[in-house]
Order: C-alpha cells, then structure tokens, then sequence
C-alpha cells in the first residue's frame, strides 16, 4: 500500500508543473474569453442592432484576412526559436517583413472592394477614413499584438504569454467601456477611432516588452515561406467555413435566428480557447520530441489526446449549463439563445481531438497534410453549410456543422497514424543499416 502511496506521490510531482502551466494557460486564455464576451455585449447593446450589424459583417471579413496577414510566418517562428533560440532575431524580422509587405496588401485591397459593399457612414470621404482605420486595427495592428503571445511561447516564457492575452483582452474591455458606456459612442465610426487608439497604444507597450530579448534581424527566410502559407491556409479556409452559414442565415432566417446564432457562434468559437490553451503549452514541446521522426511525438500526443477530450467536455458541460443566464448579458430578445448554445456546445469536444493530430503533423513540419486535411474539411464543409442551411435552417446548420467537425476528426487521426507508422519503419531501417543486420532476413 504504501508502494502505491509512493508512485503516485511522484507521478502527481511530475505531473503537477504541467499541471499548473495549463492551469496559468487556460486560466488566461479564459478570462481573456471572458472579457472579450463582455466587450461583445457592450458593444452589441451600443450600438444598436443596425450598427452592430455592419460591425458584425466587418468583423467576419477581418477574421479572415488577419489569417492572412503574415502568411503563417508566427508558426515557424515559434517552431524554430523552440529549437534553437539563437535564431530568434533572423525570425523575428522574418515575420515582421512578411506582416508589413501583406498587411500593405490587405489593407489597399481592403480600401479598393469593401466600400462598396459595407456602409461605417453615409460619407463616401468618411467611409473610407473609417474603413481604412478599421482595416489597419483589426488586421495589421492585430496580428503584431497577437506575435507578441508566439515570440513569448517560443522562448518558453508562458507567463508573459499569458500576461499579454489578459491584458490585450482587458485593454479593449476597457475602451469599449470608456467609449460607449462613458463618452456615449453609438455608431461604428466612433467606435473605429477609440479601438485604433487602444491598438497603437497595446502594440507599443508590447513592442516595448520585448526589448530584452533584442533587436530583429531583417532576412526573407524563402524556406519558410511555403510552409507558412500551409500552416495559415486552414485558418483561412476555416474561417470562410465559419462565415458561410451567417451568410446563407441572413438570407433565409429572421432577423432574431441570426443575431441569436451570431452570439452562439462567438461562444462556442471562443470555448476553443481551452483546447489552444493546451496546445499553446505542448507545441514547443512536440516540434523538439519530433526533430528525428514524427514517431518519437506520439506517446506524447496520446497523453496530449486524453488531455483534451477531457477538457473539452468539461467546457462542454460548463457552457450547457451557463446557457439560460446568456441574455441577462446579451438580451431577452435574443429568444433562441438558450437552445441553439445547448445544441452546438457539444462541437468543441470534436474540435479538442483533431486538434491534438493536427498540432502533431504542424510540430513535426508535415504542413502540407496538416493543410490538405482541414482545407478540405473546411473547403466542402463550407460548401455543405451553406447548402444544409438554405435547405432546413437553423436544423440543418446544426447538423453539417457535425458533420464537418466528425470528418476532420477521421482524416487528421487516420493520417497521422499512417505517417506515424511510416516514420517508424524507415527509423527502424536506419538502425537496421547501421547494426549492419539486413532489413529482410533470409529465414
């Protein structure tokens, strides 16, 4: 008995600073989410349903263009630096030309296309003064702040990690209280201004510090470039997915289904954060233990998997629960809200178990499955959403969301098991070669 006593003495000692990491991890990432809900429903009830609209639908696109921005280079920055922290200066200017050169892009494009699709004011002059500071907030001043996070996850610093999260989290919490609660903003176009002040100011406190860990090194790294852009696909793919369903919604639904699906959708995505939590923590982690072979990671990721199941049907089971006190925050308009949160929170345990394979392939560098399994995923999901939800809204959104996220957990698992095996076979055949014992025996 006391044998026993004792191993699990030091198996909870060994566990316990992994255990607290993600504890810190989540625990940031969580009130982050919270904040963020928070500063949805100030701005929701500001606004106005008209405005908040318009801001909704921009939104959506800027969700989709900040993937873009960078083109991935945050995940070969903290691939590399995890290894070998000496590079860290080459990959930060890598990743600041690539910000800077992209967001140009997006941004002019942005200027060019959305004015005559999307109205911030009734002045043509106005409306692009507005859109372009939108643009440069919610795409390239997002994307700088958000490096800050992967710069401190890749040097293992996850308390600064956590630090910034929280604090760019409680910094637009903030603005949005001071701007609409204090000073009375009620139209986007008030709002754009306060929300590209708190940007600038978050993104020099930031820059600010990481000056201890130096200066960058300004270089085009021309082999990251194409794994960048396989590592940021996905999320972009993934995000047209996610905005297709609003889309057919808003055709075919009444204006209450929408807006009650809208906040549902930004519970349930914003519920991940507990699985990115745990993947923030173990991808560095992963990229070392898979340096010789994605089959020297696998043990690991099936700790990791069993991790996150549990943890995804805990924050399954806590937003199932919290469901009926929603419209104290949102709104009693908000009629569906209630049953669509209780239907869809289901969706993150799905999303907690594909994430763990797709983190595997991402660490170990197999960018391109890992992007040929949730580009396709998110590609014909996107496709199957829009068409279930014309033919049977909100039931049948509902269901290929399902759908969707039940494939990707298939193709990521069976792929990762065959490379895993591949890897395996061909570590084998080195040792083989090196022992000096044939790989096929004569019997």
């Amino acid at each position: 008995m006391a044998h026993i006593l004792t191993d699990g003495a030091n198996r909870l000692r060994r566990f316990l600073p992994m255990m607290l990491s993600y504890a810190a991890s989540s625990g940031s990432l969580v009130t982050a989410n919270a904040a963020q809900l928070v500063t949805f429903a100030i701005l929701a009830r500001s606004l106005g349903a008209d405005q908040f609209g318009v801001y909704v639908s921009f939104i959506a696109i800027a969700s989709i263009a900040v993937h873009l921005c960078g083109l991935g280079a945050n995940e070969c920055l903290v691939r590399r630096v995890a290894r070998d922290h000496a590079i860290y200066p080459t990959m930060l200017g890598h990743n600041l030309i690539l910000i800077a050169a992209s967001g140009v892009f997006l941004v002019v494009a942005g200027i060019l296309i959305l004015p005559h699709w999307i109205e911030l004011s009734p002045d043509p002059s106005a409306n692009r003064a507005v859109m372009l500071l939108m643009l440069i907030t919610n795409i390239v001043l997002v994307k700088l702040i958000l490096l800050t996070e992967q710069i401190f996850i890749a040097h293992s610093q996850f308390a600064d990690a956590n630090k910034s999260v929280v604090g760019f989290a409680f910094a637009r919490t903030a603005a949005a209280a001071l701007a609409c609660l204090v000073f009375g903003v009620s139209t986007v176009a008030q709002w754009a201004v306060w929300q590209f002040a708190c940007h600038v100011l978050i993104a020099f406190a930031y820059a600010w510090s990481l000056r201890k860990l130096g200066p960058p090194l300004y270089r085009i790294l021309r082999e990251e470039i194409r794994l960048g852009i396989l590592f940021a696909t996905p999320f972009i793919f993934r995000a047209i997915r996610q905005n297709a369903d609003m889309l057919v919604l808003g055709i075919v639904a009444t204006p209450e289904i929408v807006g009650s699906y809208g906040v549902v959708r930004r519970i349930t995505d914003s519920s991940y954060m507990t699985i990115d939590a745990l993947n923030r923590l173990v991808y560095p982690s992963l990229a070392v233990a898979s340096a010789k072979g994605i089959h020297n990671a696998i043990g690991r990721s099936k700790k990791i998997l069993v991790a996150g199941f549990g943890i995804g049907v805990a924050s399954a089971v806590a937003i199932f629960l919290l469901a009926p006190f929603l419209p104290l925050l949102f709104g009693e308009e908000y009629v569906s809200l209630v049953s669509f949160t209780r239907i869809l929170c289901w969706v993150v345990i799905f999303v907690a178990i594909w994430s763990v394979a797709t983190e595997v392939l991402g660490a170990a560098g197999h960018h391109a499955f890992r992007a040929a399994i949730l580009n396709t995923g998110n590609a014909l999901g996107a496709i199957l959403i829009a068409y279930a939800t014309w033919l049977a809204p909100p039931q049948g959104t509902f269901i290929s969301i399902y759908v969707i996220e039940g494939g990707i957990v298939i193709a990521s698992w069976i792929v990762l098991t065959r490379l895993v095996r591949r890897s395996r076979m061909a570590s084998n055949a080195k040792v083989d070669v090196k022992s000096g014992t044939p790989n096929d025996p004569l019997p």
